[in-house]
């Protein structure tokens, strides 16, 4: 094979390829301009853009005693599919960084930037990145990594199957490093996938405690001074 008919072939293969990726993006808006805050409100202090990424971060001489969030002020989402890239970095000896995407949340305390509802957890330890949370209300842990779940009518939790197991999602990623977080929300159904692993698949039939319509924010966790950041957002409405 000459040196044009392989740049021939190469440009073709790469053109398909960026096709590909093109299609599979369709529909996606960016809610995130990757310069500012715009759009967004949380604790100046707190959150900021640093190289292209918004960046939450606490230190030694700036603790955060609860909880606080970035939240997203240009609408609320129903169904839909969330894509972005994080990175956890604890800055302490205890290897602590928490963080996690609300969404179908709430604020609970406005002053605080307090939010309340489904959390696409994330960690920097070997456990939580890839669950569902429900922050700030009463059920907590919804799934784990690895599970299949249906949360039924009288609100109670049954383990229906199987997902991604929880030591193949956690070999997957990247720590202190770029990792990719899509969230999958239609009706009842939630899907997170971490780096293209379904980590959890969850059906919520508890009408009193579900949501089908909400907020989208960034967490910052009490704790250990640590560095959270997240680029890439963009959001795809679902009919």
């Amino acid at each position: 094979m000459n040196r044009t008919t392989r740049a021939v072939l190469t440009f073709a293969a790469s053109w398909v390829i960026a096709q590909s990726l093109s299609a599979q993006e369709a529909g996606f808006k960016p809610i995130f301009n990757g310069k500012n805050l715009e759009g967004w409100d949380g604790n100046p202090q707190l959150w900021s853009v640093q190289d292209g990424a918004i960046t939450g971060r606490t230190t030694k001489e700036n603790p955060l005693k609860s909880n606080t969030f970035l939240v997203w002020t240009n609408g609320t989402t129903g169904d839909f599919e969330l894509r972005c890239s994080f990175k956890l970095v604890p800055n302490n000896t205890q290897n602590f960084a928490n963080s996690g995407i609300q969404y179908r949340s709430k604020v609970l305390d406005a002053a605080t930037w307090r939010m309340g509802g489904y959390q696409a957890d994330m960690e920097a330890g070997a456990n939580y990145t890839g669950i569902l949370y429900e922050e700030g209300m009463t059920r907590g842990i919804m799934a784990q990594r690895g599970e299949k779940v249906e949360w039924t009518a009288d609100c109670k939790k049954s383990v229906t199957g199987t997902t991604t197991p929880a030591a193949e999602v956690e070999s997957a990623l990247r720590k202190n490093q770029w990792n990719d977080y899509v969230i999958i929300a239609k009706g009842p159904h939630l899907q997170h996938f971490v780096n293209g692993k379904l980590t959890v698949d969850v059906t919520d039939n508890c009408e009193s405690k579900r949501a089908m319509n909400g907020l989208i924010g960034l967490q910052l966790h009490a704790g250990e001074p640590m560095t959270a950041q997240f680029k890439d957002l963009r959001l795809k409405v679902l009919n």
